[in-house]
């Protein structure tokens, strides 16, 4: 393999002892007042987190999540997008929700703020923590596009902030790592960094791309010791097959379970879009492409992971829509989404609701039929749906703003489509999660018919599935089996009734049941 030396900007000695009281050392926690309780199972910060009434602060969504655990808490850092962005002021800081469970969190406040137009990092984005000894090292990326920097910088860099308690963070300003020779500093981000047990090194993975060919990578440096700031440059990791051609992979992570080694990334231009993995034997590869490369839709996004040493969970962000309707437009950030990853026999992984969720749901909500379409029949609470020749549907009157739907499904042949209903209103609309087995996939269809999100899945006539769906808001999640998650964006959910539907299929539900907390 060959070996070649990263040239820093300037000094890359990090003085580790003493954290000087400047304009690069910032204390975390809510200025207005500590840490917040979220009540939100899927959360977005708060408004007027800073106090004031700068609107730059008033709200915002959570953006690429950077999740790490330690001493029995999951530190969740994430790309604060405010909903409010002043011309001449930089964005995407980097903030903090806490959580032991994953089912209840504490906003901590802004960790890592962006820089000035002068600064590499006037923008900030995603990186990752890594421990060394008493200290943390936060890896991110500095992302300046401006056109007087850009005149002798490159657009994007990896920089560093250190922290003794993971709150009080210090940026080290003398740490930057631009894209060496062959790569494209343009694109050049999203740091993953991690002790390689294997090479007894720590390596770091960085989503760029070749120049010239601008082709997708993920560039793989080591260190022996983070404490000197000096990283060797290795050959990529992973790169973008022609059959990919992937633009960027975007949000890398690298973890091992069970047996089997896992390589996540993000793509957001091609046909496939949303978090995908390959999985080895071994860290070195070679990386295996399963039949079925995601654990969820495109409307789940940047999944990374973290594990509390018995279990591994993935959190991304459920898109919001612009204008914040039905048929809107996706849009970067939104709610806070996090799975449970499970693996199967093969080493495949499939995902459902961590169990602290599902544990929130307890008190039971009576499912009240509206109406019924076509050729339905119901006893004891298992609805059969003959949709075979033409469409056969039961709404149920709407439901809370969180809940919990559960129950069993079976699909009569191995054609046409069935599944769940929302947002139904007067004039017969409404947002489709459907189950297609002749084309092998979970589709989400807005109220227009257009399909917006996606995910494979192999489905089996006469088969029952166990089917979980989990909404709070606009955010609706649905599991199969706890092996296929689809993350959806459904405005009006909880206003307007909801149902089952079948169209050229024979659908039966039976032990439909509806929850909610306590």
């Amino acid at each position: 393999m060959k070996y070649k030396k990263i040239v820093l900007l300037s000094s890359i000695f990090f003085s580790l002892v003493s954290c000087s009281q400047n304009d690069d050392t910032y204390i975390g926690g809510s200025i207005s007042g500590g840490p917040v309780e979220m009540t939100s199972i899927y959360p977005v910060p708060p408004s007027q987190w800073m106090g004031g009434t700068d609107p730059y602060y008033s709200a915002g969504y959570t953006g690429d999540i950077m999740p790490y655990f330690d001493n029995g808490k999951f530190h969740i850092f994430f790309l604060h997008d405010a909903q409010n962005k002043p011309a001449g002021k930089g964005f995407h800081d980097i903030h903090e929700f806490q959580s032991t469970d994953l089912a209840k969190f504490s906003y901590e406040g802004q960790m890592i703020p962006f820089g000035n137009a002068t600064d590499p990092d006037f923008a900030v984005g995603t990186g990752s923590v890594v421990k060394v000894g008493n200290v943390y090292y936060f890896y991110y990326t500095g992302h300046n596009e401006t056109p007087a920097f850009m005149q002798s910088n490159a657009r994007e860099s990896v920089l560093c902030a250190t922290s003794t308690d993971l709150k009080n963070w210090t940026k080290v300003p003398s740490f930057k790592i631009t894209a060496p020779a062959g790569y494209y500093n343009y694109d050049f981000r999203d740091p993953h960094v991690f002790y390689n047990e294997e090479l007894k090194k720590y390596s770091m993975i960085v989503s760029t791309q070749t120049e010239p060919g601008r082709k997708a990578v993920l560039l793989h440096f080591t260190c022996a010791d983070p404490v000197s700031g000096k990283w060797d440059v290795q050959e990529p990791i992973y790169t973008t097959t022609a059959q990919e051609n992937y633009l960027m992979m975007e949000c890398a992570d690298v973890f091992k379970m069970g047996n089997y080694w896992y390589l996540f990334f993000s793509e957001n231009w091609g046909g496939s879009k949303g978090t995908h993995y390959r999985m080895a034997s071994s860290i070195n590869g070679p990386w295996i492409t399963p039949e079925n490369d995601m654990i969820d839709g495109e409307y789940f996004y940047a999944g990374k992971t973290a594990s509390d040493v018995n279990k591994r969970y993935v959190f991304g962000w459920n898109a919001r829509k612009s204008p914040e309707n039905d048929t809107g437009n996706k849009e970067w950030a939104g709610n806070m989404v996090i799975h449970e990853l499970t693996q199967n026999a093969d080493g495949t992984l499939g995902a459902q609701a961590p169990k602290s969720v599902k544990d929130l749901f307890s008190k039971s909500i009576k499912v009240e039929t509206a109406t019924t379409l076509g050729n339905v029949t119901e006893s004891n609470g298992t609805y059969n749906l003959n949709g075979a020749s033409e469409k056969a549907m039961v709404l149920f009157k709407n439901i809370e703003k969180k809940v919990k739907i559960k129950g069993q499904f079976t699909l009569g042949n191995a054609t046409g489509s069935a599944g769940f209903v929302f947002q139904t209103n007067d004039g017969g609309s409404y947002y489709k999660i459907a189950f297609e087995p002749s084309k092998g996939k979970i589709v989400g269809y807005n109220s227009a018919s257009q399909e917006v999100t996606r995910i494979p899945f192999k489905f089996q006539s006469g088969v029952k599935y166990d089917v979980e769906i989990v909404a709070e808001g606009s955010v609706c999640i649905l599991y199969i089996n706890g092996k296929a998650a689809l993350s959806n964006r459904i405005y009006g959910r909880d206003k307007n009734k909801w149902g089952i539907i079948a169209e050229g299929q024979n659908f039966t539900v039976s032990d439909l049941q509806v929850t909610k907390p306590e």
